[in-house]
Order: structure tokens, then sequence, then C-alpha cells
């Protein structure tokens, strides 16, 4: 894989600087940011271009707007949230593009951040509109992707605006790539891998990359109960996605080198262990039983390297968390290299302090696995153009 050009291998200087961030955060009912992971990672790349006094112009979406101006995801939350980590003037612009906003950028002095307002709130973003790109590109003078997260998007900020601006990675952006680059490329062995999460359909791809490449896949999630289901499995009231039965029957789930759950955690009124066969009609999976935890941690303590994305079990409701803390405090403990990733999953080892003792954790969910099944991601392939 060709190497991206670094951010160091550029003069910033008294540079309008437009910088892609990933700073679509999750927020509580009261619009509180729940966890601020991704602006953390985000902050030696802006402080780094401030130092070397460039002019910063922050672009991001939050949410799904769906092209509409929604009140409660205007990008005021976030920017309160960089005063607290950078000493600097922040001003949020009333928009994303436009010659105000233009001629605004132009009477930016150096070491001076302006955040543009949600992306999504023009729905020519999410189009990848070639004038809606060539509106945010008159903003800078060069780009910086440093949105790893929505890389594998195809969206006007990420894809659009190279094409009009000199391009590179940020350092975040640059360490991922390096990072997932040494699981595709230079995988320690055993190589193990942990797939978990409620969808099969987003990580089929990924599935099958490594039943050639890991020497262990363990599956875990609501996602296994649609690999069961579409055997002919009857799974009470679980989630299941029926829509992808044909392209899931095509695995082999005879392969030595996967590994699935022989027991889950049902509730109904009550909660239950039960084994693959025995689930009532009445009643829904949350969990990964015990004897599936024991299983996994074996390959787990094995291992020399570990890469997860999604948890095992619905981590968000007690006592369904439990089977994806002993997993994540297993990797923890196992000595191996180890490399997660995923919103959730990410967001889960945080609240159990466990984040700093994972070797690399991923700003990015389906980036990660998107680059781990196609080896590359559109918003990378931008900017070697």
């Amino acid at each position: 894989m060709s190497k991206l050009k670094s951010l160091k291998d550029i003069n910033v200087k008294n540079k309008r600087v437009l910088v892609r961030v990933d700073f679509n955060l999750s927020l509580d009912d009261d619009g509180k940011i729940t966890d601020d992971f991704r602006i953390k990672e985000a902050l030696p790349t802006i402080e780094y271009l401030l130092k070397k006094g460039a002019k910063v112009i922050l672009m991001s979406h939050l949410g799904d707007p769906e092209g509409k101006f929604i009140m409660k995801l205007k990008m005021d939350v976030i920017q309160n949230r960089l005063l607290e980590y950078l000493d600097y003037s922040i001003v949020k612009a009333k928009d994303c593009i436009g010659k105000e906003i233009e001629d605004w950028t132009k009477e930016m002095q150096p070491g001076e951040i302006l955040l543009l307002e949600n992306l999504r709130f023009h729905k020519e973003e999410e189009e990848n509109d070639a004038e809606f790109a060539k509106s945010l590109a008159r903003l800078g003078d060069i780009y910086i992707n440093e949105a790893f997260g929505v890389s594998h998007r195809k969206h006007a900020s990420i894809v659009g605006v190279p094409k009009f601006l000199p391009s590179i990675a940020g350092f975040c952006l640059q360490k991922e790539v390096e990072e997932l680059s040494k699981v595709l490329f230079k995988p320690k062995r055993p190589l193990v891998v942990i797939i978990g999460g409620a969808k099969v359909s987003t990580k089929i791809n990924v599935i099958e990359k490594f039943l050639e490449k890991a020497d262990k896949l363990l599956l875990g999630g609501a996602l296994v109960n649609t690999v069961f289901a579409a055997k002919g499995l009857s799974l009470g009231k679980s989630f299941i996605e029926k829509n992808v039965f044909k392209i899931v029957e095509k695995l082999n789930l005879e392969n030595p080198k996967i590994q699935l759950p022989n027991d889950f955690i049902c509730q109904n009124s009550e909660i239950s262990v039960r084994g693959i066969n025995a689930v009532k009609e009445n009643e829904s999976i949350f969990d990964i039983g015990p004897q599936s935890v024991e299983l996994f941690l074996r390959s787990i303590r094995e291992a020399k390297m570990i890469v997860w994305n999604g948890p095992v079990g619905l981590v968000e409701k007690k006592p369904f968390d439990r089977s994806s803390e002993a997993i994540a405090k297993g990797i923890t403990e196992s000595g191996a290299y180890s490399i997660v990733g995923g919103g959730d999953t990410v967001v889960f080892i945080r609240k159990l302090g466990l984040e700093k003792k994972f070797k690399y954790v991923s700003t990015g969910g389906g980036a990660m696995l998107d680059y781990l099944a196609n080896e590359t991601l559109p918003g990378i392939e931008a900017l070697k153009k």
C-alpha cells in the first residue's frame, strides 16, 4: 500500500487549512455529549496546525438530519466541548458554505479556529454534489482528512473536496491506516478476530475476509441470531435479519476457524441460560452464555494479535453486558497486540476504564470493517489522487 503524504511534509503557515473531522458524537436526550473520544483523537492534528501558524477551519456532521436543519443537531455543543480542550478562540459559523463564510476565512488570522455548521444540513453532502464540494473547497487552501470514521462514505467533504485542493491525511487517520495495515499485512499469529454487534449484513464482507486471514474468528452479538436462523434454528422472538438469509447461508459453519456461541442468555418474564436448541418461542436472546464466554476466552488467551469490533451482547442493558465485559478483560489480560473499534464497543470499554489497556482504539466502526475487508477506503483513495 502506498504511503499517505504526512502533515509534516507541508508548510501550513498563514494557510487556510480545511479539516474534515468526525465529531459525530453520541448525545443524550438532553442534547449533552455522552462520549467525546473522537474529539480527543483529533486534538493533536488541530494543535499542530495552530502551533504552525495555520488558519483552521473545522467541518463535520452531527447525527443524521437528512438534509434538513434540526436545532438539536447544531454544532454548538461541539464548539463548547472544543473550548474545554483548546485554549484558543473558536468561532462557529451559521452555515458551512456561502460567500459570507468564504470572506470570513480570508480575514482569519493564524492561530484562529472557525467551526462550520453541520454539513448534513445540506443534502448535497451525502449526495457528493460537485458544486457543494467546490463551495467547501473555496474555504481553504489545503484539505486534511482527519475523519477516518466516515472515510468509507463517498460524501462531498470526504471524496469531493480533495479534487479541488492539495490534500493530506491527519495524524489520526494516518495512525488508523498504520495500525489496521498491521492486521492485514503483518499479523502476529495466532490472529483472533471477534465480530459482534447487531447486524450481520454490515459485517459479512469482513467475516469472509477473515475466514481467509485469521486463525480464529469468534462471532457473537445479535448477528449470530441471523446466522443460526438462516440454518433453520428457532430462536424465539430474537432479533433476526431475514432479508440476508441467502448471503449468510453461504457461510461454511463447519470451517474450523469459526467459533460460534453454544449457549445464550435469554429473557421473557425472567432471565435464563439456554442452549442453541432450547430457546423458547416467547424468549429473546440478549447475550452469549457462560459456556460460550469460556470457549471464546480460550482462543483469546492463545492469541498474539486480537481484533475486536462489536459487543457480544446488549451492553446498554444490564446484566447483558457481562459477557462483553469478560471478553474485554480477557483481551487486556492476554498480552496480545489488541485493536478494538466500533462505536458501541469503544464507548463500552471506555466505561469500563479499559481503553488504555488496548494497544489501539479505532475511531471507526463501519470504516474499520470496510478497511479490513477492502484494504482501503474511498476517503483514503481520494487523498492519493
